[in-house]
């Protein structure tokens, strides 16, 4: 039998994507295929590298004015797209072609701090600044419109009143280690077309 595929799209350092990457490094029925990213240096390209993951890097006109990425993507006949800490909007055709087989994670409890503007260091200065007791993260299909997909699976974490917004984001670096990974590997197994 042959495995399922994941691409994963990346625009920075990687860390969630080496992090999916090893998780699915032994399995039996998984693989990561695949890793692209919209920045020719984003260390996400050297993580692949040291992983033995072929990588591919996109500019703005290739990603929303052709259908290159998609052809790329059947080629290697790739099953499922994970997004881990890729910050464009996926343009229609993408959607369109991977409808509920294309996951996200969020650093936030959905449906509070999402949307256009919302991601990385951002989230955690509107949650501080909000005053929220907990934060977290949501891992959830992705759709037309930013965060709004269906949710699969959220984790909590309390903060502190000594929190800033780099300690949270530790706090939820180490939720999305520890969910992201076992969240995707639940959903594509389970997956009915």
């Amino acid at each position: 039998m042959s495995k399922i595929k994941l691409a994963i799209f990346a625009s920075g350092s990687g860390t969630n994507a080496e992090q999916i990457s090893k998780h699915f490094a032994q399995h039996n029925e998984v693989e990561v295929s695949l890793i692209l990213s919209n920045k020719k240096k984003a260390f996400v390209l050297e993580r692949a590298k040291n992983l033995g993951i072929e990588s591919h890097t996109f500019d703005r006109p290739t990603f929303y004015e052709s259908e290159e990425v998609l052809e790329l993507l059947k080629k290697n006949q790739i099953d499922f797209i994970i997004l881990a800490g890729f910050l464009w909007l996926v343009p229609p055709y993408l959607i369109q072609a991977y409808r509920d087989k294309m996951i996200n994670v969020h650093p936030a409890l959905l449906p509070k701090f999402g949307g256009k503007g919302m991601y990385g260091d951002k989230v955690h200065q509107a949650v501080i600044a909000q005053q929220e007791e907990e934060s977290g993260i949501t891992i959830h299909l992705v759709d037309e419109i930013y965060d709004n997909g269906k949710i699969l699976r959220q984790a909590s974490v309390q903060i502190d009143p000594s929190d800033d917004p780099e300690s949270l984001a530790q706090k939820i670096h180490a939720l999305e280690y520890e969910h992201f990974p076992k969240a995707i590997e639940e959903y594509v197994l389970s997956y009915k077309a």
